[in-house]
């Protein structure tokens, strides 16, 4: 294997690195689901409707899109380290001051300003590994981050749920502060800065490069892969669950997140995007984990049995696990010099779908049979894998 000595790529310790970075992303973005398990206990301690509580969760969403789309060209300035630790550190600080609110407008404005937080980390960390990890490395890297975004959907719902009952809603808050203050501790010790630094700092500010890069016609096609994979995949699970809670399944809460928890064995997948890319090549493996997903969703369309969506919910969640990385290092290097925007950009577009995904289920389940949304899924997808042959690494922004 080739060996990458001194500038750019001078840190050694990479397997602690992405360990740094695997563990925020994992529990940031826990930040964003740890809300579900909470909403009939937000209902009863607030006195208002499930629907109005379900905003706490709505207003983390709403901020944490809008912050994506900012901190990647800040950190161009301010350096990529020094963005994420002041991000999670001010998580920590609105995390901690949402246990200890008296009313619902106070939750909500310390979970809109937990969004705006969390958002520092996403695009930024995604970046960040791009400019930190040598080629061979980077896509691995990202898989790792993109692992981290994809089991907190399943683990924050879980650490959620085992807290309050333990404790209390206040608690889990509480507790998650105190989480976030020390991985901002690790960071600032054991995270070094991103060696592009020094180049960015003095690079002058491109003002223009949001408009580079949505002239860009292969990102665009990016982006419109990108805003399908978390609505497919949030969908897919709203849509499960309402499924299995109903007759001949009639699961309950708990069950049905222990058949969301399965998931995880197809998430890990994430963990060896790099060697399947370095492999095979990064458009090749983008298709594969696209047509995998298809077919897992399209599968689920027809199932009857229970064991056979949670085995093909698994083959699905393998398919996305393997895309994401993909299309991130695919976007950083068609973004070009214009990376960090590139990915700011489409963090908001992955983010946008996952807010779109429980509304489109609901609808669908509103206007058919319960096995459409599984079905609509899986044509939204076919058109990404459509999507995929039209875009070409060559052109940079």
């Amino acid at each position: 294997m080739k060996r990458f000595a001194n500038p750019p790529w001078v840190h050694a310790r990479y397997g602690l690195i992405r360990a740094l970075l695997f563990g925020s992303a994992l529990s940031i973005l826990s930040s964003l689901y740890m809300t579900v398990p909470l909403v009939p206990v937000f209902a009863q301690q607030f006195n208002v409707s499930p629907d109005k509580a379900s905003l706490a969760g709505s207003a983390f969403s709403l901020f944490f899109a809008a912050g994506c789309l900012i901190y990647g060209p800040i950190s161009d300035r301010l350096g990529r380290k020094r963005v994420i630790v002041a991000g999670l550190s001010v998580l920590a600080l609105a995390t901690l001051g949402g246990a200890f609110v008296t009313g619902f407008g106070g939750l909500i404005f310390f979970r809109c300003l937990q969004g705006a937080a969390a958002a520092a980390f996403s695009p930024v960390a995604l970046t960040y590994a791009g400019e930190v990890f040598p080629p061979d490395k980077r896509i691995t890297a990202i898989g790792f981050i993109s692992s981290g975004f994809l089991m907190a959907g399943i683990f924050g719902q879980v650490w959620a749920s085992s807290l309050v009952e333990l404790w209390s809603w206040r608690g889990v808050f509480g507790a998650l502060s105190a989480v976030y203050l020390f991985a901002a501790l690790l960071l600032v010790v054991w995270l070094p800065p991103a060696p592009a630094q020094a180049n960015a700092a003095k690079r002058k500010p491109d003002g223009s490069s949001l408009k580079t890069v949505l002239a860009n016609p292969d990102l665009r096609l990016c982006y419109g892969i990108a805003v399908l994979l978390l609505l497919c995949f949030v969908g897919m699970y709203s849509a499960l669950g309402s499924f299995l809670r109903e007759p001949p399944f009639s699961l309950g809460d708990r069950q049905i997140l222990g058949v969301r928890s399965v998931g995880i064995a197809g998430m890990a997948l994430s963990f060896f995007a790099g060697r399947m890319c370095g492999r095979w090549g990064t458009l090749p493996v983008l298709r594969t984990g696209l047509l995998l997903a298809v077919a897992g969703m399209l599968t689920m369309g027809f199932a009857k049995d229970l064991y056979a969506y949670v085995a093909m919910s698994v083959v699905f969640v393998s398919g996305i696990a393997v895309v994401v990385p993909s299309l991130i290092s695919l976007v950083g290097e068609i973004g070009g010099r214009n990376r960090a925007t590139a990915t700011s950009l489409y963090t908001f577009v992955l983010f946008v779908g996952a807010s779109i995904g429980p509304v489109l289920t609901a609808a669908l389940l509103e206007t058919g049979p319960e096995f459409l949304p599984f079905l609509a899924f899986a044509g939204l997808l076919a058109l990404g894998l459509s999507a995929s042959f039209f875009i070409r690494m060559t052109r940079k922004s």
